[in-house]
């Protein structure tokens, strides 16, 4: 048995740095058979307690080690509404893969990846799983947003019988899903397939729908929903405060890759919305996010991408995967160095972005080295673009609508381990909650949410 997990074929990075098309080109079913033989099968499955949705990951791995191709899905989705979605962006070496015993002395079966090998390999087929659609009887659930979370919860309440309507404010379902995430680590016709899926279930969607403008929570309860549950992410940019942020050619990572990914704007004038780039960008920060924006600006063809990040190599918090894939296709490292001004023309257009170098510091509380100016260090990068990836936080729409409804300090709504809310009747979940994180512990909380709504309504209509 090899010690090392079969390699995902891929795009050169020559030819993927200027297309939009899917960098990872998925297993062979041979390919799949091998890496699934890998795996030990342990009794105890200490890999599926990092699973957030609680896939049973042995049981499906060995299907595939059998070719019953049909039945490992089967086994996915029992637990999964999103498999072919979480088999490309999960980070599935620090949940499931971190646990599976082959890691201790080598790599640990590619888990991700055959569960992508199951999704899509279904999806090929055309396969049309009995999805044992109920009556919808049980009552009526309200979902505020389209994301991993929202629709996690929407697929399980629908599979439980209740009639499910989800309200999302864009113009397509998805969430971060189809706004945030590019073409090119996540293509928006598998997502829309996936969310096919719920449809089929009997999951209402109602796009357009701005929930704290249409409608207020308190509106919807008026109006006979039993419960709402709300899934409505971190989609507020945070920025940095420095001068010339301002000027044009200044974006947030969440419009940057809003008109990118959403609006098409890779394929302007094709595509009404439009998107600068110029000759030099600069990204800035060190997260997944940033990686997406800088391989995004590569695509769109800039000659020059920087990440610029204000710690080192070590402290990056992206995946691995997407921090190789990123140097692989030419963007440029500018670790230690911090942006201090944005500099621009008299159009006020932007020109360069002024930096200091940093050293690491002593831990602080988190145990992470804080980073400090060096003072004399300042240079300037030559660039016509930068995007600022250094996170984001909740819309507070719907918090300053619904009164009852308590926040922490960062205006993230408060809600217990299974969704519970100050607010009788409503529930929330994913990054609303937690701040940004991923998206398979959005749909866990989504699943978690999910079962303490169907709880609470049962135990309601029997006057418990």
């Amino acid at each position: 048995m090899s010690s090392l997990k079969h390699k995902m074929p891929e795009q050169s990075p020559e030819a993927r740095r200027r297309n939009f098309n899917e960098v990872a080109l998925g297993y062979t079913a041979d390919i799949a058979k091998a890496e699934a033989a890998r795996c030990l099968n342990c009794k105890a499955a200490p890999c599926r307690k990092g699973c957030p949705v609680e896939v049973e990951i042995p049981a499906f791995i060995h299907e595939i080690k059998e070719g019953n191709f049909d039945a490992a899905i089967e086994v996915i989705k029992r637990k999964s509404n999103l498999p072919a979605v979480c088999g490309r962006v999960c980070p599935q070496e620090d949940q499931c893969e971190k646990y599976c015993v082959l890691g201790r002395k080598g790599d640990p079966v590619g888990i991700g990846r055959l569960e992508r090998f199951a999704a899509d390999y279904a999806m090929q087929q055309n396969k049309k799983e009995e999805v044992g659609k109920k009556s919808n009887n049980l009552g009526r659930v309200a979902i505020i947003g389209a994301g991993p979370a929202g629709l996690t919860a929407a697929g399980d309440l629908a599979g439980l019988g209740y009639k499910v309507t989800v309200f999302e404010a864009l113009h397509a379902p998805g969430g971060v899903l189809m706004y945030g995430i590019p073409e090119f680590r996540l293509p928006k016709d598998i997502v829309q397939k996936e969310i096919a899926t719920l449809k089929e279930l009997g999951v209402e969607l109602v796009v357009n729908a701005v929930i704290g403008k249409i409608f207020t929570i308190d509106e919807l309860l008026a109006d006979g929903y039993d419960a709402v549950f709300i899934g409505t992410g971190a989609g507020l940019p945070h920025f940095m405060g420095i001068p010339g942020e301002n000027f044009n050619g200044v974006y947030s990572a969440n419009e940057f890759l809003t008109r990118v990914n959403l609006m098409k704007a890779y394929k302007f004038p094709e595509a009404a919305t439009p998107v600068r780039t110029g000759k030099a960008v600069a990204v800035i920060g060190g997260g997944n996010v940033a990686m997406d924006a800088a391989r995004t600006a590569l695509r769109l063809g800039a000659e020059k991408v920087y990440i610029v990040y204000r710690r080192s190599e070590e402290e990056l918090p992206a995946r691995a995967e997407e921090r190789e894939h990123a140097k692989e296709e030419g963007v440029e490292f500018r670790l230690l160095s911090a942006p201090v001004r944005v500099c621009g023309d008299e159009q006020g257009s932007v020109q360069s972005i002024e930096c200091i170098k940093m050293q690491l510091g002593e831990p602080d509380a988190s145990g992470r080295r804080s980073p400090a100016p060096i003072p004399g260090s300042d240079f300037n990068l030559e660039v016509n673009t930068v995007v600022i990836a250094i996170g984001q936080g909740p819309n507070p729409l719907i918090q300053g609508t619904t009164p009852g409804l308590d926040t922490n300090k960062r205006g993230n709504i408060a809600a217990d381990d299974f969704g519970m809310t100050s607010k009788e009747g409503v529930f929330a979940g994913g990054d609303i909650v937690t701040g940004a994180a991923t998206v398979i512990l959005a749909m866990g909380a989504g699943k978690k949410a999910a079962a303490k709504i169907h709880e609470y309504i049962q135990n309601k209509k029997a006057g418990k």
